[in-house]
């Protein structure tokens, strides 16, 4: 089976991440990036009172999920998760209008 790879800046996101056998917890720098994306768009998705999926959708189209939510984990994961939901939204609104 093929590995899927994504780059994004330094960071190589694989859907193969390595487990921590001693905690038993995933621990690459990539699927903490991924986690953090994935909480973020489903808090905007409740923002907006639309399904998780039609915002991905829709932040896929602008290329907001690699650009905006995994190019700027180091400065965003800082925030709080209701922050970085409204920032998504008041983002993806803003992009969505300029087009």
């Amino acid at each position: 089976m093929a590995e899927k790879k994504l780059e994004t800046g330094k960071v190589r996101y694989s859907s193969a991440c390595s487990m921590d056998t001693k905690q038993g917890k995933r621990s690459t720098k990539a699927y903490r990036h991924i986690h953090f994306a994935v909480m973020a768009i489903e808090n905007a998705a409740k923002r907006m009172k639309i399904p998780a999926r039609e915002m991905y959708r829709r932040l896929k189209a602008q290329n907001l999920v690699h650009n905006r939510l995994l190019s700027h984990y180091d400065a965003l994961h800082t925030q709080g998760i209701d922050w970085v939901a409204e920032d998504t939204v008041e983002t993806l609104l803003n992009w969505e209008a300029a087009k």
